[in-house]
């Protein structure tokens, strides 16, 4: 499932407050995933990285009470009152002993003397066996209280939450001309890093320190692997050469138009960012001279930043002249 059906359907277990388990590969975002249902819902997030505790850590420690009877002291980080998602993150990397102490907490909703409030959903993820990553088998009894949801990347969804990230613009062009770069995991080879939606998040943060281009491309096959840094360096050198969006906003019906295809897709990012309903007859005017699919493009990304641009006159001549690639 791609994030955005990931987030309907935790959206509905949580109503029913019904475990979860997030199974995908190293990278996805399974933890961004469990966070942004907390924050769009306003659910307080609790996560434990399941795989840093030993088994008392979950149970307390034990104390005497006023008869003389042993009780245990549940830890803090366990939630007592509100709303909220108890997030077990990377709970198969977790030794034995420490998944058996979630059992009760799991299926009961309780840990000795401790009962999760109403209103708190324990959502737990990991990595699957096949990803070569330290994961410990599951057993049956514990799997079988949880729905288990499949997390697969997704261009689409992925450029959508960039957009509100604050993703670099040229990272999200290079990332819609090179698709299959959004995330290449291979277990089979022993790669120390490799592209996913993770690390293309690092490169973003790496480009807006300004690096030196030597160092840019050696962080950047640090980050994302040897092949993906040498591709998305020469899109770099590329985008370079384009026009300033500002500039193509002035002038959107004589302005000099790349030619190189990977090139006009970085401009309809870099411009779509631009999107306002004043100076929709420009992207109106330059959607006409792009190729069809590059003209779609950029008033997709368009409407995506300013939705309200799809009520001006302008947008609406454009979609009626070019109907016949909309439908």
């Amino acid at each position: 499932m791609k994030p955005s059906e990931i987030v309907n359907a935790l959206a509905t277990l949580i109503i029913v407050e019904q475990p979860a388990f997030l199974w995908g590969p190293p990278g996805v975002g399974k933890s961004q995933i469990v966070a942004q249902v907390a924050a769009e819902r306003g659910l307080t997030l609790v996560d434990i990285r399941a795989v840093l505790l030993d088994p008392v850590d979950l149970r307390g420690l034990p104390r005497f009470d006023d008869a003389g009877r042993t009780v245990w002291c549940p830890p803090s980080f366990l939630p007592v009152q509100g709303r909220g998602i108890l997030f077990l993150d990377e709970l198969n990397a977790a030794p034995p002993l420490v998944q058996a102490a979630c059992y009760q907490l799991v299926l009961d909703r309780r840990l000795g003397e401790y009962e999760l409030p109403a209103g708190w959903t324990v959502i737990a993820a990991g990595n699957r066996e096949t990803d070569k990553a330290v994961t410990h088998r599951i057993p049956s009894a514990l799997a079988n209280r949880m729905v288990h949801l499949d997390v697969d990347p997704d261009l689409e969804d992925w450029l959508t939450w960039a957009k509100r990230a604050g993703i670099d613009a040229r990272l999200c062009a290079f990332l819609q001309f090179r698709p299959r770069l959004l995330h290449a995991f291979d277990p089979k080879r022993n790669d120390k890093a490799f592209p996913s939606p993770r690390s293309w998040e690092f490169v973003s943060r790496i480009l807006s320190a300004h690096p030196s281009a030597l160092t840019l491309e050696a962080l950047l096959r640090g980050t994302v692997g040897e092949g993906a840094a040498a591709e998305f360096c020469a899109f770099l050198r590329q985008y370079s050469s384009m026009p300033d969006a500002d500039a193509v906003l002035a002038n959107p019906g004589g302005i000099h138009l790349p030619e190189d295809p990977a090139v006009i897709c970085a401009l309809c990012e870099s411009v779509a960012r631009k999107a306002a309903e004043e100076v929709m007859p420009e992207f109106a005017v330059l959607a006409s001279r792009l190729p069809v699919e590059f003209g779609v493009l950029l008033m997709r990304d368009a409407a995506a930043i300013q939705p309200s641009i799809v009520e001006t006159e302008a947008f609406r001549g454009w979609a009626c002249a070019n109907s016949d690639v909309l439908v």
